[in-house]
């Protein structure tokens, strides 16, 4: 009798630290599910690590030519929406006329109803951006 108490005892303990490992590992479990998925570390802040320059997408992908071909080659080759067509000079000289100012205003702010803010390249920089109006005020003179 003495023998089946102690076994049963030791039994007994088993199960508690099976269910203990168990229940901590469903919560570890839990926890990296739960967990964020990134970071953010600012400008100046000491996040332990070095960190790379901003990437746009003119030095992402190639230059201004890359970008145009890339968000803006499909309204403005054919026109869609009353985009003016790259090389164009009719298209292009009531715009040119209002000077680059108004240009780059247009592509920060978009035009309604057809040409979107930032030509819906949201990684472009400012300058991708001015350098895309550019290109395409160059070969529409």
């Amino acid at each position: 009798m003495k023998i089946e108490k102690a076994f049963l005892a030791i039994a007994l303990l088993a199960a508690m630290l099976v269910q203990t490992v168990s229940a901590s590992t469903i919560e570890d479990e839990i926890t990296a599910r739960i967990k964020k998925a990134g970071s953010v570390c600012l400008q100046g802040d000491d996040c332990g690590q070095a960190t790379a320059g901003i990437a746009t997408a003119a030095n992402a992908t190639g230059g201004a030519d890359a970008i145009y071909k890339a968000s803006c080659s499909t309204c403005h080759s054919i026109g869609v929406a009353g985009a003016p067509k790259l090389g164009n000079k009719d298209d292009w000289a009531p715009r040119i006329s209002k000077g680059m100012d108004a240009l780059y205003a247009s592509i920060f702010n978009g035009i309604a109803p057809g040409m979107p803010a930032r030509g819906l390249c949201f990684t472009c920089s400012d300058d991708d951006l001015k350098a895309v109006v550019d290109l395409m005020v160059e070969q529409s003179k």
